[in-house]
């Protein structure tokens, strides 16, 4: 299942909102006053003709491996110059990641440990869990996945990040 930007999503939400309230609006409206095209109604069309194909295009859009090894370390300042490489588990949602070079030695066994992933925009996209105690091996989730994998909080996906994370 694809997964969309949580900007998107809320705006898709939004926007059926706001036709269905003018729907209930229209509805009671017209049964006062001759049959109208309400503007509002109008106005709610137009821009659902322009962000859908938007959000489909989104939806679409690829997830990158080296997308994913890159956020790593703009998430984790202790994953900083470890040089990851990743090969996709299922295309847009999960990665499994190797570390060139160990992570920093702040945690003395890495295995278990979450940490958040920084997309190219500075915006929390998903998180890793390392595999391995020495810290060389990670499985990536991106999106809702890393939420459902309780590597983040739903709350956190999204989230302006400007620096990567310490401690």
């Amino acid at each position: 299942m694809t997964q969309l930007d949580p900007q998107l999503e809320a705006l898709g939400n939004r926007l059926e909102q706001a036709a269905a309230a003018d729907l209930v609006t229209s509805t009671q409206a017209a049964a006062r006053r001759p049959r109208r095209i309400s503007r509002r109604l109008v106005l709610v069309a137009a821009v659902l003709a322009i962000a859908i194909p938007g959000v489909a295009i989104a939806a679409d859009r690829l997830t990158s491996s080296n997308e994913v090894a890159q956020s790593m370390p703009a998430g984790t300042l202790a994953l900083a110059g470890t040089e990851p490489t990743c090969t996709v588990v299922q295309k847009n949602v999960e990665f499994h990641c190797v570390l060139a070079k160990a992570p920093a030695p702040e945690v003395s066994d890495w295995k278990g440990t979450v940490e958040p992933s920084v997309d190219a925009s500075k915006h929390i996209n998903g998180g890793c869990r390392s595999l391995a105690s020495d810290g060389r091996e990670w499985q990536c989730y991106i999106g809702q996945a890393a939420v459902d994998q309780k590597i983040i909080g739903l709350s956190l996906l999204g989230e302006f990040a400007p620096a990567p994370g310490q401690g």
